[in-house]
Parts: C-alpha cells; sequence; structure tokens
C-alpha cells in the first residue's frame, strides 16, 4: 500500500491545471479555466477547472471531482492506479507502507492471479496458432466463423488441446502455484493429478476495463454428451462476473464517441459486431444486468441499446431487472432481432451499414416496450390490467423526477395513452410511488439520528410529507453553513451589519475566526444530513486539534463520501433567498468582508429553520397535552422560541419562514 506520506506528497505537488491540460486544451477565462469537456462530445467548452479549489466541473455532461478522479475517470483507473500515475508524472518517489495482512494476502493473491491469466493466455494463442492440431481444429473453426486473423489476434483467442493435462503440466514445470491455479479454474483435481479444464475448446480471455486478463470464457468446439457449450472462470479475486461486461476494454472509446452503448448476450455476439465495425458492443453473458454493470457502461455513457433475438422467455426476463437501469439514470432502448437471427448471424448476413439502419429503425423504449409485453400478456383481464398499470408506475417514478422531469412526464403521456388511463391518474399513481419512496428515505434517516419517529399510519402522510418537505429546505441552509465554514473558517470574524452597504467599516473581534463564530453559534444545533454533520464534526475536529483545515483538505480527504460532497459543496454558491442575493448584489465587498456576510447569513438561516421545526413540533405537543402544568411548560417555550425567531428575522431584515 503506498504510503501516506507519500499520497500527501502527491496531493501537495500536483497542479489540477497541468494535470487537465495534459489530456484538454484550456483557455484562461477570469480565474478559472475553460476547455472542450473529455468525457462527453461538445462544440462549446463547458468544462471548467479551477485552481484555486482544485476541482474541476462540466457544465455539459455534470462530471466533476479533483485532480486524482479526473485521472481516475479518464484513464479508468482505480485510486491506487491513478495515485502511481501522477508520482510517475511528477517523479515522486513511491514508498510502501506496512498493511493489514489480511489485506496484502488478498493484494498478493490478486496480483499472482494477474500473473497465471497473463501466461495462460499466452499458452492458448500459442496453441492456435504454433501447433498443428491448433490449425487444423481451432483456426479452422474460427475461420468457418467468419473470424479474421486481426480479430483472432485483437481479442487474443486460443486453443486448449483435447488431452489430459497440457497446460496443466506446463504451468507445474513454470513453477505456478498449484492451489492458486486451481483457483483460476484453468485446471481442476483429479484422483490422478490435475487435469485441464477447457480441453478442446476455444478459449476466450475476459479483460477488465484496462485490458487485463481477469477469467476466461471457453467454448465447445464439437458438442459432447453432459458437457456445457461454455464455462466460465470460478469466480475469485478477480472475476466478479456482476461486475464485469465482455469486451468493455476494446468497446468504451467507442462507446464514448458514438455516446452509445449496445448490449448483446455473447462473446461471439461482441468480435463478429468489431470485425464488422461496430464497436460500442459489450456482452453481460446472458445474465440479468447488475447494479454493477450498470455503473460500468454509465462511465462511458448514459444510453443503452439492449440487443434481443427475439426469445419471449429471454426478454421477460430482462425487463425484469430494467428498473435498475432507470434509477442509475441511464436512457434504455430495446432491438427486437428479425426471428432466427442474433447479433452475429446478423451482422454477418447484412453488413454494417443495414445493421445500423436496423438498430436505428427499430430501437423501442423500454418502458414503452414493457408497457405493450405486459399489455398483450394481460389480453382482456382486468385485475391483470390493473397490475400491468402499477407496474408500470413504478418503472416510471423510478426516474430522477428533478433531473429528468421532462422525460418522466412524457412517459406518463405516451403510457397512459397505451394503457387507456386518464394521465392525471397515472400522475397521481407515478407520485404516490415516489411519496412512498422519500417516507421510506426520510424514515430511515431519521432512525439513524435518534429523532422521534414518524407515525406511519396512512392517515398521517399529509404531516409526513410536511416534515419532508422542512428536512430538504433544511438541507440548503445545512449545505450553505458548511461551505461557508469551507471557505472562510480560517478567516478572521467581525461585527457586520449585514442592511449595510459595503462600505461600512467592520469592527474586528481579537482572536475570533469565522469558523469559532459557526461553532459557538450552533452549539445547541445539529445537521439534518448525517453526511454534513460528520464533515461539521471532522472540521471541528482538526481545528480543535490547532489544524487549518481548508478545502484542499476534504477536496483530497480518503473517504470517499467527503470527498464526493465537499467537491459538490464547492461547485456552485447555494444562495438561500432572492433577498440574500439582493442584499449583496452589486456591492464591492473584499474576501472578509463577504465571508463575514455569507457566514452569519447561513447560521442565520440555518437556525431560524432550526427554530421553525422546534416550534411546530412544540405546537403538536401542545395540541396533544391534557395537562395544564404541561401546557404551560410547553407554552413558555413556544414564546421563547418565538422570540429568538424575532430576533434573527430583525438582524436579517426580513421575515423568510412562513
Amino acid at each position: 500500500m503506498i504510503s501516506q506520506e507519500t499520497v500527501q506528497r502527491i496531493i501537495n505537488t500536483i497542479n489540477i491545471t497541468e494535470v487537465v491540460g495534459d489530456f484538454v486544451q484550456l483557455k484562461r477565462r477570469g480565474t478559472n479555466y475553460l476547455g472542450l469537456c473529455p468525457f462527453h462530445n461538445e462544440k462549446t467548452p463547458s468544462f471548467t477547472v479551477s485552481p484555486s479549489k482544485e476541482i474541476y466541473k462540466c457544465f455539459g455532461c455534470g462530471k466533476s471531482g479533483n485532480a486524482i478522479s479526473f485521472v481516475m475517470e479518464h484513464e479508468k483507473l482505480g485510486y491506487a492506479e491513478a495515485l502511481r500515475w501522477l508520482a510517475k508524472k511528477y517523479n515522486i518517489e513511491i514508498q510502501e507502507t506496512e498493511i493489514d495482512p489480511e489485506y496484502k494476502e488478498r493484494q498478493q493473491t490478486a496480483d499472482s492471479l494477474f500473473i497465471i491469466n497473463q501466461f495462460a493466455q499466452r499458452f492458448f494463442e500459442e496453441q492456435l496458432w504454433d501447433t498443428e492440431l491448433g490449425q487444423a481444429v481451432a483456426y479452422s473453426y474460427l475461420q468457418h466463423r467468419g473470424f479474421s486473423d486481426a480479430t483472432i489476434r485483437k481479442f487474443g483467442l486460443g486453443y486448449c488441446p483435447n488431452e489430459r493435462d497440457t497446460f496443466a503440466r506446463t504451468a507445474v514445470k513454470n513453477q505456478y502455484n498449484t492451489e492458486l491455479l486451481l483457483k483460476t479454474g484453468l485446471v481442476v483435481q483429479r484422483d490422478y493429478g490435475l487435469q485441464d479444464n477447457y480441453r478442446d475448446r476455444i478459449i476466450f480471455p475476459v479483460h477488465n476495463h484496462i485490458g487485463k486478463v481477469i477469467g476466461f470464457g471457453a467454448r465447445l468446439i464439437k458438442n459432447r454428451d453432459n458437457a456445457p457449450k461454455y464455462i466460465n472462470t470460478p469466480e475469485n479475486e478477480l472475476y466478479v462476473k456482476s461486475k464485469l461486461l465482455y469486451g468493455i476494454y476494446f468497446s468504451r472509446q467507442s462507446i464514448e464517441r458514438n455516446n452509445e452503448c449496445l448490449l448483446v448476450e455473447g462473446y461471439t455476439d461482441v468480435i463478429s459486431l468489431h470485425q464488422a465495425g461496430v464497436e460500442n458492443v459489450v456482452a453481460s453473458g446472458g445474465t440479468a444486468l447488475t447494479p454493477d454493470q450498470l455503473r460500468l457502461i454509465k462511465r462511458y455513457t448514459k444510453h443503452l441499446t439492449i440487443l434481443y433475438d427475439g426469445d419471449a422467455a429471454g426478454v421477460k426476463a430482462a425487463l425484469r431487472g430494467l428498473d435498475l437501469a432507470l434509477q442509475e439514470g441511464l436512457y434504455v432502448k430495446l432491438v427486437l432481432l428479425p426471428d432466427n437471427e442474433d447479433p452475429d448471424s446478423y451482422v454477418n448476413r447484412v453488413g454494417k451499414e443495414a445493421f445500423n439502419n436496423f438498430i436505428q429503425e427499430n430501437k423501442k423504449d423500454f418502458i414503452l416496450f414493457q408497457t405493450e409485453v405486459a399489455l398483450k400478456e394481460a389480453g382482456n383481464d382486468s385485475q391483470k390490467r390493473s397490475e400491468v398499470v402499477n407496474r408500470i408506475a413504478e418503472s416510471i417514478s423510478k426516474i430522477d423526477k428533478t433531473e429528468d422531469f421532462s422525460r418522466q412526464q412524457d412517459y406518463i403521456r405516451q403510457t397512459a395513452s397505451l394503457l387507456r388511463v386518464d394521465e392525471e391518474g397515472l400522475i397521481s399513481l407515478v407520485n404516490k410511488f415516489v411519496r412512498e419512496k422519500l417516507q421510506k428515505e426520510q424514515r430511515k434517516q431519521l432512525q439513524e439520528q435518534s429523532a422521534p419517529q414518524l407515525d406511519a399510519d396512512p392517515a398521517d402522510e399529509e404531516q409526513l410529507d410536511a416534515n419532508l418537505a422542512l428536512l430538504l429546505g433544511n438541507e440548503l441552509q445545512e449545505r450553505a453553513v458548511i461551505r461557508s465554514l469551507l471557505l472562510y473558517g480560517l478567516l478572521p470574524f467581525g461585527e457586520v451589519n449585514l442592511q449595510a452597504d459595503a462600505d461600512t467599516p467592520v469592527t474586528p473581534i481579537d482572536g475570533e475566526t469565522v469558523a469559532t463564530f459557526i461553532f459557538k453559534s450552533l452549539e445547541d444545533f445539529h445537521f439534518d444530513n448525517a453526511e454534513l454533520e460528520k464533515l461539521y464534526q471532522l472540521y471541528k475536529s482538526w481545528y480543535d486539534a490547532g489544524l487549518a483545515p481548508t478545502e484542499k483538505s476534504f477536496v483530497y480527504y480518503t473517504d470517499e463520501s467527503i470527498n464526493r460532497l465537499v467537491i459538490s459543496l464547492l461547485e456552485f454558491p447555494y444562495e438561500l433567498s432572492p433577498r440574500w442575493e439582493e442584499m449583496i448584489q452589486g456591492k464591492k465587498t473584499n474576501e472578509i468582508e463577504q465571508s463575514l456576510k455569507d457566514s452569519k447569513l447561513s447560521v442565520n438561516y440555518f437556525r431560524l429553520r432550526k427554530l421553525k421545526r422546534m416550534v411546530e413540533q412544540n405546537q403538536q405537543e401542545l395540541q396533544q397535552s391534557a395537562d395544564a402544568d404541561t401546557q404551560q411548560q410547553l407554552m413558555e417555550v413556544h414564546l421563547e422560541l418565538k422570540r429568538i425567531e424575532r430576533d434573527i428575522t430583525a438582524e436579517l431584515g426580513t421575515v423568510i419562514i412562513k
């Protein structure tokens, strides 16, 4: 593992403008730099790099991060690999540190498996190209399938001879560990010793997204009784079926370039399409898509087109899992190929141009296709049709309404027509599923924070929605407070009139900083958002320990959730009301004056939201209480809370909470 000292040296040395500038032509625009986004096709620059905050942000596709995450995203590397890339760029010597023995053992096993897989691929390739049997059996088979020499070499295809232990003996002779060989699935243990597992099969190496061989698929050349057509590597430290897509290494650039990923079922489908010039294609191995596979696709595009051979059972099985794709924000299309055709046979018969034209002309939207299939199944059965309406509404509810409102509304309009239901009724049903999801998330959040539990009775839905709206409102103020802490925490604090103009002098307070002002002001308050509370407490602990935390301290923090949160906070200024913008618009304030205004506004808005919640909770308790003494106490609390609220509102000069 890379030592923390080395990581810190890398972070202290790297310059995000230099790192991004290796891949993007940047032009200075004020304090920032602007260029064409490397993550999506655009003609007008929307990719911005901030040297002061050490973050990048594309306002076209939404990608953002720091210098390390840029290298990870652009070069498709892991965190440690990105650090090594940056260390090489800046000539920083990597120092390793002692690591957990368990982790070290797993890492060593993974490294050893990579080495064995590399050796095995070379062995199988040699058997295909350099032996008479390989040429006569395997090469002739691949030629018969229409694969060219260039295609066979590109995908590293090979052959395992139909002998008991040709590979096993060679591997042992080269001193590869027997236990690790068994773990790869290349060999199996029999009474008479190690035996090759892939005998008389074409070998398909499976690469990860950076081109390393993580496993193999092995296809029978001639059908044998009771023998499976395909054998795949068993799951191990490298090969996790739910996280891989066959062909992703060869397809990733084409997927990004075309802004579309074609998904097929098998190895030969991918290879045939590549050979025909259709390179933006991967295979799932015939299983339902998993969240990890969908996120892997989303690295390169949000547009997924799935090709099916028309088998009704297979299509129905796939449809059941595609709600996950909507949750991941993917746009999913389906294409049914002509009868008795698969992608391999069809592209070989009609060629690239006709194949692409067929795809474009026959794409069907996932939700609309799902609606048509479900209605056909339901027929005239009213109960089944009602179930279909509910199923489709639930699928539509998976779409993020805040990010893709028009898409969701378009689905509602089209499916309402197909389902022959009232559009307003379908909207209500979709919103019901959305509300149930939000309520579930809110309850979970409140439980985690040990807050008073909300009654789950449906009769209380109105109150629950009100609490939810308040919770979402609170988060704006909470984010603004943390942003002020990150940007201004170490600056000196002073008395400032929020309603005064920029020429009004600031009265400094000796020894006080913006951070200490915020800590003191929020001493009796907590953040509703658990991640913001975690970040707040982390900042406070560092500050109390005598450290000087800045944005950079968190932009490169090792906890990925903190890292992402801080970057999102620094992307945009969180303006909490039009009144705030009016108060500071057009005023020439320096950094300290602006920090004081922003900090006081953020804290006061935050406290007002919290006080409103406390007032409402107090009123509920007052209404429910039948004891006179308790009522009197609650009334006194109510009056005190309203007094504090009035004081803060008077300081702001406006009433923002109604």
